[in-house]
């Protein structure tokens, strides 16, 4: 009689061979015991006498018979799988920030599925939908549409962790988006910049709102009053025209904010394609060949690694502690001052196009 709520047998059907797939009740029959016993041996619990155990072993050889990984998993109240949902894996901040994760959950024998929501909220649904059809050992997901009530509900079937943005009620793992870029900006007026641009882009992200929130402030602290045409938020589909137009008006700023590393390529890019001298410039967030220009491309570093780090360590906490109440972790950032950021309105550092390497 074939048990259907024991997990461990393998699915019915043909290998990739073509031949039959061994069942847990092939294997029972085999070994003359029952389906019971049989799922001990595999499973590796106790209870099982040693000439019982070794004929099980030898018809579970003889069969090759694999059991359902997923379905022993499900048994055991666990799995090996973390997902990971996030806006675009070619965004350079969630492609090291996976890749951080999944160093981690390697090093401990689990696996790293990963999905992209490309900023779309019904795709955001699908994808998530897709990898929570199964349980996972927890889910890390940076939110663009979902709400904090349906992370809750899945927050009870496994651990849940919001990067980049909080959600009410659920473990986040996020920077001081505001401080860092009041810093940031403080360092331009410092210097002596009075006109200011700020590039960033049209989202319903907390992240940019804080962003520019503190790009008002700073001014506002300084008594210098902003002139709202330096100013442009890019969509999804970015105009580098925009950008440049920016930075060729005659009365063009003299430093510029980039909101997001997306924002800074897309401000490199127009600036070298125009052959642009650059203005000082600070990107919030770091990416690859920031370095490589003269000036290097001064950044607010929101290290992927460690908010990798930070993520992968509360998803083990709460493995251990379903119970424990949602923390709300800040990971710090620091500027790195590679010379674009600590230009003057009067060029002391001079600048070249950015199309010259060093």
């Amino acid at each position: 009689m074939r048990h259907a709520s024991d997990p461990s047998e393998a699915p019915t059907g043909s290998g990739r061979d073509g031949r039959h797939r061994a069942r847990i009740t092939d294997v029972a029959a085999l070994a003359g015991v029952s389906i019971k016993t049989v799922s001990r041996v595999v499973n590796g619990e106790s209870g099982v006498l040693p000439d019982t155990r070794e004929r099980v072993a030898a018809a579970v050889l003889e069969l090759g018979f694999v059991p359902d990984r997923r379905a022993r998993s499900l048994k055991r109240g666990d799995t090996d799988t973390i997902g990971i949902l996030i806006d675009a894996i070619s965004d350079p901040f969630f492609a090291a920030f996976v890749s951080a994760v999944e160093e981690l959950a390697v090093a401990e024998g689990l696996n790293v599925i990963f999905a992209s929501t490309v900023h779309d909220a019904a795709q955001e649904r699908e994808q998530l939908e897709r990898l929570t059809g199964d349980r996972l050992r927890g889910l890390v997901i940076a939110p663009f549409a979902i709400e904090a009530a349906e992370l809750a509900t899945l927050r009870r079937r496994f651990p849940v962790i919001c990067v980049d943005r909080a959600r009410e009620g659920i473990d986040s793992i996020v920077v001081d988006d505001y401080g860092a870029t009041l810093e940031a900006v403080r360092g331009f007026l410092a210097r002596g910049h009075r006109r200011i641009g700020f590039i960033g882009e049209e989202t319903p992200y907390p992240t940019v709102y804080e962003r520019l929130r503190a790009f008002r402030d700073a001014h506002a602290e300084a008594g210098v009053e902003i002139d709202e045409s330096l100013i442009i938020a890019q969509g999804r589909h970015r105009e580098e025209r925009a950008i440049s137009e920016l930075l060729t008006r005659e009365d063009a700023p003299t430093a510029a904010f980039c909101a997001t590393s997306p924002a800074a390529i897309a401000t490199i890019h127009a600036l070298s394609a125009d052959r642009i001298p650059m203005p000082a410039l600070i990107s919030f967030g770091d990416f690859q060949f920031a370095d490589v220009f003269t000036p290097g491309i001064t950044c607010v570093d929101q290290d992927p690694r460690l908010i990798g780090e930070a993520t992968f360590r509360r998803l083990m906490e709460l493995g251990a502690d379903p119970q424990a109440e949602p923390a709300h972790i800040v990971v710090p950032t620091r500027l790195i001052a590679r010379g674009s950021g600590e230009m003057t309105p009067d060029g002391e550092t001079p600048s070249r196009p950015i199309g010259d390497l060093r």
